[in-house]
């Protein structure tokens, strides 16, 4: 079964080693918390907010052992009015037998406020 496994995670400025570092925070916690194995990742979706454009997020995800050849794509979201800024968001389709409910998802930072009814406690830091 392919699961979709969300996350997000806001920066302070547009800064090509914030954006690197933060999504590899985002990463690693999706990664720990659901066991994940890039050889079970179909394909992975990184958008960012119109105020982010110092870096491809995706470069921090090639940090990762065994995820060069995950395929990555990133993405701008819709500038809707008032919608959260600086912000980072993930979307892995992955193979796995984890149930939905059972799913981590993770939202750090100043996204916790997308998803409360989603979000788990980071496991790492």
């Amino acid at each position: 079964m392919i699961r979709g496994i969300r996350g997000a995670i806001t920066v302070e400025s547009n800064d090509e080693n914030l954006i690197l570092k933060a999504t590899e925070r985002l990463l690693g916690t999706l990664i720990k918390d659901n066991s994940i194995e890039p050889d079970h990742v179909a394909s992975v979706f990184i958008s960012v907010t119109e105020d982010i454009d110092a870096a491809f997020p995706a470069k921090g995800l090639r940090t990762f052992e065994g995820w060069t050849y995950v395929p990555v794509m990133c993405m701008r979201e819709i500038p809707v009015p008032g919608a959260l800024p600086l912000c980072i968001r993930i979307m892995l389709h992955v193979n796995t037998k984890i149930e939905q409910q059972d799913i981590r998802h993770a939202y750090l930072e100043r996204a916790e406020i997308l998803r409360p009814d989603l979000n788990t406690q980071e496991v790492s830091n």
